[in-house]
């Protein structure tokens, strides 16, 4: 798909939208599309070139697999083997924020270029209705990763797509900023831990609440799931972490009371907090500072998951 569209419409979510998009998804292309925690860029995952198309426009590398959403269980059982563990998260958390790395089935429809080759597959039921519509309307399950270039910062409303994207996709659906703002929470089950590939909304409290398991730090060092580069999510200029007195040069991110130019959340709400975060790293890149200084982040519960893209963001 890259270089092919000279533009990209940029439509309103409704179901005269949804028809045209999964005509573009039927017909191999990707489209852009929104979720609950990010914009995704959506191609059939069943189809090889199509998917393909999303490594092109993202200049992806494509040893980094891609999440697979679907539209429901039954879909999911099709493509994933799930243990009883598995199974027991899926129930918990879907449609939700919560992707879940299982096994392929010996018959998998999905390409392997989605999986990058691997013989798991990483699978999650959405819960925002625009994203819903589209697996529906396309009939097919689709790969969507981050609707941005590849190791920029993801893209929490139609314009941070089109600020990367723009003339490298047919189609961007609006339906307005994302509510959580940071990707899903990502888990394998190992030997009946709940290994954490990923942090995001969906917390450790939460998964050990859900299911009594015990939850570990992936300590493999290989790359089985999206967002495991140590560097990602830059914004193109140098991050200060945990910065208490910020140099003057820096654009200033902050959380809680003290000035700053782009305030997560003044109560200090980490919900309030994952959902700008994305858009205040947006706002440093295109301001005229040389520096974004990021104010410090409690590392417990969603700020884990908060941390966990500031220091990717930074590396």
């Amino acid at each position: 798909m890259t270089g092919s569209n000279p533009t990209t419409a940029h439509l309103p979510f409704c179901d005269e939208t949804i028809v045209g998009a999964a005509a573009l998804i039927r017909a191999g292309a990707c489209v852009a599309v929104p979720t609950e925690t990010v914009y995704g860029l959506a191609a059939d995952a069943t189809n090889a070139a199509a998917v393909a198309g999303i490594y092109a426009a993202k200049g992806r590398p494509d040893f980094n697999p891609l999440i697979v959403h679907v539209a429901d269980w039954t879909m999911a059982e099709t493509l994933g083997q799930f243990d009883e563990q598995s199974r027991a998260l899926a129930h918990a958390f879907w449609p939700g924020p919560l992707t879940i790395v299982v096994p392929r089935t010996a018959d998998c429809s999905v390409a392997s270029i989605a999986t990058a080759g691997l013989d798991t597959i990483a699978l999650r039921c959405p819960a925002h209705g625009a994203m819903q519509a589209l697996i529906a309307a396309s009939g097919c399950p689709l790969a969507a990763p981050s609707a941005n270039i590849s190791g920029t910062v993801s893209p929490t409303s139609a314009a941070h797509v089109l600020s990367t994207l723009e003339g490298r996709i047919p189609m961007i659906i609006d339906a307005g900023p994302c509510a959580a703002g940071l990707e899903s929470t990502i888990v394998r089950v190992v030997d009946g831990c709940l290994v954490l590939l990923r942090p995001g909304p969906v917390t450790p409290a939460m998964l050990v609440d859900a299911t009594g398991l015990h939850v570990c730090a992936d300590a493999s060092g290989t790359i089985s799931a999206p967002g495991q580069l140590a560097s990602h999510y830059a914004p193109g200029k140098p991050v200060l972490l945990n910065c208490e007195t910020p140099p003057d040069d820096c654009f200033v991110i902050g959380f809680g009371s003290e000035p700053c130019d782009y305030q997560l959340s003044a109560c200090g709400s980490l919900e309030q907090a994952a959902a700008r975060l994305f858009d205040a790293l947006h706002a440093g890149a295109a301001s005229a500072n040389p520096r974004i200084a990021i104010a410090p982040i409690p590392d417990a519960g969603l700020g884990l998951a908060i941390n966990d893209r500031l220091r990717r963001a930074a590396a």
